[in-house]
């Protein structure tokens, strides 16, 4: 298989799935219905989390935010499959499954004073099943805060070799990688004030903000003074990510997100380029490998690991929180519904097919050069790879390390993004936890739950427990994670579901990819318990993440089938209520016939009667 025409086939396919199904779910759920700007940005503007914003922003903040690292990390960890398993997930989960998830996600939350899947579940189940989900979110996007502060705490940081000496490249780069990023920061911020305050067209604006990140580039790349150690950037991270939660969406968010989204575009047109130059063969690169394969961490059963390590290259329930957390206080118009949510969720697919055309062209490189030039982490597969195969390109050999610094920044960006991002959302769920339900947390006035529902008291708390976890390590729960984020998007399906059921819309959409997660995530869970309890007993480790992932994992389990078994009563609950209403409206109807037909009988001798006196 050739990976131009694997990647031809797929973007036509997630196009057509996206004119097709998208559009019949939009007219199926007439998401277009209402007033153009009946949406919570406009019903309940703030200026901090309420503020609209033009499609193209937003969809910078969504995309974004939604990416992280996901889509390029997740094929590659899945690749051990084959390349065909993971494409044929990522197409009909995209498809079928995430893009619903999204879409669906977005506009229940529009529909609920732009408030999280949390609310949701409370408005349409109960109180104690909104404060489970809640709970649960909470402490996985306090991991997702860990994981991303360390890892860009480690592209940014000096980097040692194993004798102890700084090694001198990786350090460079991650100096002006650090560079590059304060500075992005920087004029995002100012972006942000200039189409704000001066309203500035945005294509000027925009223009403005693309020579902006050329000069952020060529600046940082070439100049990049600050050299501190790994722990060091955590802690700025951590002061940063607390500013950036609590500040206006328009200050930095927005505009961040949305100068972004245009290193993400260079880079998927960059991996087009280089595909379409360097059009690499997939041979080395097995279509299938198996059900069940053998890795370091012993025998890997495609059901569910696939299902679960693709994640955000088919379906992730953080984007579900994205979609009602930060996306819905911002959509200008629902009609932007659709081309942000299930289109941005279509657009993160066709990066992981990129991602598996990546892995193709490292897979037959890595067995030309020696050990130590071999393209393996995920960074250097994406790209390097990328990079390698644009220098393919006749005349275009010279551009291989600029671009693959430049992707190296874009990758930081991703990180970066979802980050912030993250941190806001935690602090949404802090706040929705003490609320009652229809509550914002303007609505409280006094008590100790004013000050819980403090935006900067919920921030603090998020940020000291997530960076806190970063420094002690994140990585020995961290196995954990991509169970417990599918059965954040189970539980966002089952939301919608029961939401769009109580309101009286089709929800058969849902209902299958709901199911389907809710028992990918249990048996991952169930795996993971297992494996955790048999490293305990033949003590082959000692600290304590195999007992912290047995706890959890245990805990998750319960948590999943507690929420199905509240959502299987709410929509059957439901069913009873409309079939309950129908019955009885037939019985009034009934009724009311027969009223109608017994005083027309019963009239007739009356009229004899009065004609012949």
């Amino acid at each position: 298989m050739n990976a131009l025409l694997l990647l031809v086939i797929c973007v036509i396919i997630l196009a057509l799935g996206y004119i097709f199904y998208g559009g019949w779910i939009e007219k199926t759920w007439n998401v277009r219905e209402g007033e153009e700007e009946d949406t919570p940005a406009h019903t309940m503007e703030d200026g901090v989390d309420y503020v609209p914003a033009k499609a193209p922003v937003l969809m910078g903040h969504h995309f974004s935010s939604i990416a992280g690292a996901g889509p390029i990390t997740g094929p590659i960890g899945a690749a051990m499959f084959g390349w065909l398993p993971v494409t044929l997930w990522v197409l009909i989960g995209g498809i079928f499954f995430g893009g619903v998830h999204d879409y669906g996600a977005l506009y229940a939350s529009i529909c609920h004073k732009g408030q999280s899947i949390g609310e949701i579940i409370s408005a349409n189940m109960s109180r104690r099943a909104k404060r489970l989900f809640i709970t649960f979110s909470y402490l996985t996007l306090i991991l997702v805060v860990a994981a991303f502060s360390s890892i860009v705490g480690s592209s940014f940081g000096v980097k040692y070799g194993k004798d102890g000496k700084i090694v001198q490249a990786a350090t460079e780069t991650n100096a002006a990688v650090a560079m590059v990023s304060i500075l992005f920061i920087v004029i995002a911020v100012i972006f942000g004030f200039v189409v704000k305050r001066f309203r500035t067209p945005m294509f000027l604006s925009t223009i403005i903000g693309i020579i902006g990140i050329v000069l952020c580039l060529f600046i940082g790349m070439n100049f990049h003074p600050i050299y501190l150690s790994e722990s060091t950037w955590m802690y700025f991270v951590g002061i940063y990510i607390a500013i950036a939660s609590v500040t206006p969406v328009w200050i930095l968010l927005q505009p961040r997100d949305y100068l972004s989204s245009f290193l993400l575009y260079f880079m998927i047109i960059t991996a087009f380029v280089g595909i379409i130059g360097a059009h690499p063969s997939m041979d080395a690169f097995p279509a299938v490998t198996g059900f069940a394969v053998e890795d370091k961490n012993g025998k890997q059963l495609i059901f569910p690991i696939l299902f679960t390590t693709v994640a955000c290259g088919a379906i992730s329930g953080f984007h579900s929180l994205v979609s009602s957390g930060t996306t819905s206080k911002q959509l200008n118009k629902k009609k932007e519904a659709k081309p942000i949510a299930y289109g941005g969720m279509l657009l993160e697919c066709v990066v992981a097919v990129l991602t598996l055309c990546a892995i193709g062209f490292a897979k037959s490189y890595n067995k030309t050069v020696g050990e130590n030039e071999q393209l393996t982490s995920a960074t250097a597969i994406f790209a390097g790879g990328i990079s390698k195969m644009v220098a393919e390109i006749p005349g275009c050999a010279g551009l291989e390390t600029s671009l693959n610094t430049l992707l190296v920044v874009t990758y930081s960006a991703f990180c970066l993004t979802s980050l912030d991002t993250a941190t806001r959302l935690a602090r949404f769920m802090f706040q929705e936890f003490w609320l009652e339900p229809g509550q914002t947390a303007k609505d409280v006035k006094e008590g100790w739950k004013k000050i819980m529902v403090n935006p900067y008291v919920a921030t603090l708390i998020t940020v000291v427990l997530g960076v806190a976890l970063g420094l002690t390590g994140y990585q020995k729960i961290w196995g954990l994670f991509g169970a417990a984020n599918q059965l954040l998007a189970g539980i966002g399906l089952l939301a919608v579901s029961t939401w769009l059921g109580n309101v009286g819309k089709k929800n058969s959409m849902i209902l299958v990819p709901m199911v389907f997660m809710m028992i990918v995530t249990i048996c991952s869970l169930v795996l993971t318990v297992k494996n955790q309890i048999s490293i305990v007993v033949n003590k082959k480790n000692e600290d304590w993440g195999p007992y912290a992932q047995i706890i959890l994992g245990s805990l998750l389990v319960i948590l999943s089938i507690v929420l199905v078994i509240e959502g299987v009563q709410t929509l059957l609950g439901k069913n009873k209520k409309q079939q309950s209403k129908k019955n009885d409206v037939e019985t009034v109807i009934k009724q009311e016939e027969q009223k109608d037909i017994k005083p027309k009988e019963e009239a007739k001798p009356e009229e004899i009667d009065i004609a012949s006196n």
